[in-house]
């Protein structure tokens, strides 16, 4: 192949993007409660070791970029769109009447909100500082937060308290630093209460988000289990109104299953908001578009989801490569993941209703028969075969996946 001038390569990407097929719509997109964060959509690609390698995009481009590809809701950090200086401020008022006219311009709706509490210097000892100022100040900053989020309509606030932690051994006290935390969180649902009752609106969802590794050394709260222990340790004023914001790539990246993580919380009626992308365990935040990595893994979690009547959102919290042009993030990487995703909720529709499954499935919950439940070998021989069934399911799984249930075939 000849080399391919500039001028040609985005009609390039666009003629194999059509030839790829399989595209939903906008208005099919839009079926789903999906969100589209601010922060994915204007990540310039910069990284720990890497400079930007996109330019900057404003917040009315990201949303007029969702409502053009039917992601029908937006969410965002505090600064990504405010300035911290600007916080609290007039400036802050003109911008989010901006913000509200765009969603409005372009039918998108704001979902959710959530504070930086780790990218600014103010905290460098976390928002549960060892400095009463640093606490009052993080304090505020959820309550304005909150109030933001209100102006917007959204319905969910997340929390990320990824610098809630030490570097070096000895640095703090775990426990205190926890209650200094959940007074930040409760002073949000406080203002959270009195702003919903002002304006006659539905309080949020508070959602904790873990995750094990970064920015901190150590981490307090690292999995979604531990935030589950923290919820119901009697710190919180207000638990009936927190919950979980798990991430899929969060859960995974300690070598746990985010499925399982999943279901502890589905368990625990805590389970808000969820994270979507993909990645590798063991290994950094890649944010990988979903289904790129563990596709069958993902048919799974989606299995879980759908049997057990989920309805809250799936916020695209994925980074489009650092390879991936300006043009690139909206023609290819969030259209994509979004019909990725599409694909996997309905396979997994398809899975709930598959004859060969419900039969395995059935079978192995009947158990085999005429078997003394206390008779320990009559128990193990009578279900011996059944258990079988455990890989065939598996196998059915992986059929469906690549659409061998429906007669496809590959030659050798």
């Amino acid at each position: 192949m000849n080399p391919i001038p500039v001028e040609q390569q985005q009609s390039l990407i666009e003629r194999l993007m059509k030839a790829c097929g399989g595209e939903y719509s906008p208005e099919r997109r839009r079926k789903y409660f999906l969100s589209g964060p601010q922060w994915a959509g204007a990540y310039e690609g910069h990284a720990l070791f890497h400079a930007p390698t996109r330019s900057p995009v404003t917040f009315e481009q990201v949303i007029e970029k969702w409502g053009e590809l039917g992601i029908g809701h937006w969410t965002t950090h505090d600064t990504d769109v405010i300035g911290a200086k600007d916080l609290g401020t007039e400036r802050q008022e003109q911008i989010v009447n901006r913000i509200g006219q765009a969603l409005k311009k372009h039918g998108v709706q704001c979902s959710m909100v959530t504070t930086e509490t780790f990218h600014h210097p103010v905290f460098a000892a976390s928002p549960a500082a060892e400095a009463p100022q640093v606490r009052e100040y993080a304090a505020w900053r959820l309550r304005n937060t909150v109030a933001i989020g209100h102006e917007l309509g959204a319905q969910f606030a997340v929390y990320w308290p990824g610098s809630l932690g030490y570097y070096v051994q000895g640095a703090i006290e775990e426990t205190q630093t926890l209650k200094w935390y959940a007074e930040g969180l409760n002073a949000a649902c406080d203002a959270d209460i009195e702003i919903a009752r002002k304006k006659g609106r539905p309080t949020l969802k508070h959602c904790l988000e873990a995750k094990p590794f970064e920015p901190q050394a150590e981490i307090l709260l690292p999995t979604s289990d531990a935030m589950l222990a923290f919820i119901f340790s009697g710190l919180l004023e207000h638990p009936e109104m927190v919950g979980l914001n798990p991430e899929y790539l969060h859960e995974l990246m300690w070598g746990a299953a985010p499925r399982a993580a999943l279901a502890r919380a589905l368990l625990a009626g805590k389970l808000f908001h969820f994270d979507i992308n993909d990645g590798y365990r063991l290994k950094h935040d890649v944010d990988i578009g979903v289904g790129l990595v563990n596709p069958l893994d993902w048919l799974n979690v989606l299995v879980l989801l759908r049997s057990h009547g989920y309805n809250g959102p799936f916020n695209l919290d994925y980074k489009p490569p650092r390879t991936t042009s300006n043009y690139g993030v909206f023609a290819v990487s969030f259209p994509t993941a979004v019909d990725r995703f599409i694909t996997l909720w309905d396979m997994a529709g398809e899975v709930l209703s598959d004859p060969v499954i419900q039969a395995a499935t059935e079978a192995l919950k009947a158990g085999g028969a005429n078997a003394d439940a206390r008779d320990v070998d009559a128990v193990t021989n009578a279900n011996k075969e059944l258990l079988t069934l455990h890989e065939l399911i598996a196998h059915r799984l992986f059929q469906i996946l690549i659409g061998q249930h429906r007669g496809r075939t590959f030659a050798v």
